[in-house]
């Protein structure tokens, strides 16, 4: 099957020729490693490393977490393998995929607009999609309506959806998607097809997009999972901090200084609810009052102990 280059973002440049002979050529391929049984016990064939195929993706990932930044040096990637469409179920799910790119480049004017994104999640989710297709029920997907994959680019915001095995290791499924035509969803849409037959995807912002979107009645037959990416990365906290030392975190939102703290608690309460958000303010100021007491205890006491 031919294959689609990964996007400029590469350090490199491809053209449709390179990329096939890259995915064409004979490399060689290590398809029983017992650390990655997992993947290999469910068809999966692992890349070796002096390959140009391994060396492509390896250098789009790395270009999506930042070539040179000091958080690219920490994420180790530890294996890269390929989705071979082995079984007959995914043989006709990959057929599938090159009859719905015909059909939308057609309608298109001849440009299905295929890309390449990134799908963080579990390593036993990514296995079942792998092997069933993605679901609704995927903890990662967002919601039931889509399915959110992150631009070549952005191959760290799906880094931050993936989750951790037991030995520490996090994988990303890399994906073919088409996209067609795309409009533009708001956040949380509920949205679960297009508004207009001319739309065959969703975006986020089409000038800079950060998601694509996907609705759930094209998610098997307009993304086709590639490769999967298994990484090592440092110790991970809640949002992208956990990969940065303290002296170089700072906010990454487009929205930071946006909004005021009481438009903030508004669109919270509007999400979470008025008594989820109320029990959540007295808690922190519970703890903040006991802190404060506390403090005050122990400077009365060192006080009375140097009288």
């Amino acid at each position: 099957m031919s294959q689609i280059p990964v996007e400029d973002q590469v350090a490199m440049t491809m053209n449709n020729d390179e990329i096939a002979d890259a995915t064409s050529e004979s490399n060689p391929v290590d398809s029983c490693s017992d650390d990655f049984e997992f993947f290999t016990k469910i068809g999966l064939t692992k890349l070796q490393e002096p390959s140009l195929e391994h060396t492509i993706i390896k250098a789009s990932f790395c270009t999506g977490i930042g070539d040179q930044s000091e958080l690219a040096k920490k994420i180790n990637i530890v294996a890269i393998h390929k989705n071979s469409h082995s079984s007959r179920s995914r043989e006709a799910r990959a057929d599938s995929f090159q009859v719905f790119a015909k059909a939308v480049a057609d309608k298109c004017g001849g440009d299905a607009n295929l890309k390449y994104g990134w799908y963080g999640a579990s390593r036993n989710e990514i296995c079942e999609i792998v092997m069933h297709g993605f679901s609704w029920c995927n903890t990662a997907a967002g919601n039931r309506y889509s399915i959110s994959l992150s631009p070549a680019k952005f191959a760290f915001d799906s880094v931050l959806s993936s989750e951790a095995d037991e030995n520490g290791l996090r994988h990303v499924l890399l994906c073919r998607v088409i996209l067609g035509k795309q409009e533009v969803l708001t956040a949380n849409s509920n949205q679960f097809h297009p508004t207009s037959p001319e739309f065959d995807s969703g975006v986020d912002d089409l000038s800079a997009p950060r998601k694509y979107i996907v609705w759930s009645v094209y998610m098997n037959t307009h993304i086709l999972p590639s490769y999967v990416i298994s990484i090592k990365t440092p110790c991970l906290i809640e949002g992208s901090q956990g990969f940065l030392e303290a002296n170089t975190i700072k906010p990454n939102s487009k929205w930071e200084k946006k909004i005021t703290r009481k438009q903030l608690i508004e669109r919270m309460k509007e999400i979470a609810g008025h008594q989820a958000v109320a029990a959540i303010v007295d808690l922190f100021a519970k703890k903040e009052n006991e802190g404060s007491s506390s403090s005050s205890s122990k400077g009365e006491a060192g006080a009375a102990k140097g009288r």
